[in-house]
């Protein structure tokens, strides 16, 4: 269960390597219609949500410990927000349909969360990784709770 833990935290981190390629497509498509954002659009609230969801669930299964499971939920509350912001920032326009200063600066908030979410997904792919790999040959694995001295 472990390494189908770090199976689908790498396809987590594909996904969203994907929706900045997605984003930069949207960005520069001319001209910018409705549907210049569609793949930024799904990715962001169907493919990475479900495989979010996935790695919380195979981080469980995999006897991960707690601060894992919780890393790997954190994607999910980040992509919430990036929705927020980004209503936000759509909304944030003059009565012209113009952006404002307040809105661009908003629009800047949903890459730097953007941002966070691939590295808590980093994180949680690394994490993965080290709890896959084999004890050393020799080593007597000890649990030790937290908060005992060592």
């Amino acid at each position: 269960m472990r390494k189908a833990l770090v199976i689908v935290t790498t396809v987590l981190l594909v996904a969203f390597v994907l929706q900045f390629v997605f984003a930069a497509v949207g960005a520069f498509t001319k001209p910018a219609g409705e549907g210049a954002f569609a793949l930024h659009s799904v990715t962001g609230m169907a493919v990475i949500p479900v495989l979010t969801l996935l790695t919380a669930l195979f981080a469980v299964l995999a006897k991960a410990p707690g601060r894992l499971v919780g890393l790997a939920i954190l994607p999910l509350g980040l992509v919430v927000l990036q929705a927020l912001i980004a209503m936000l920032a759509n909304a944030s326009t003059d009565a012209a349909g113009v952006s404002t200063p307040f809105g661009l600066t908003i629009a800047g908030l949903h890459a730097l969360n953007g941002i966070i979410a691939v590295h808590v997904v980093v994180s949680v792919h690394q994490a993965a990784r080290k709890l896959a790999q084999p004890a050393p040959a020799g080593v007597t694995q000890v649990a030790v709770r937290e908060g005992e001295p060592v």
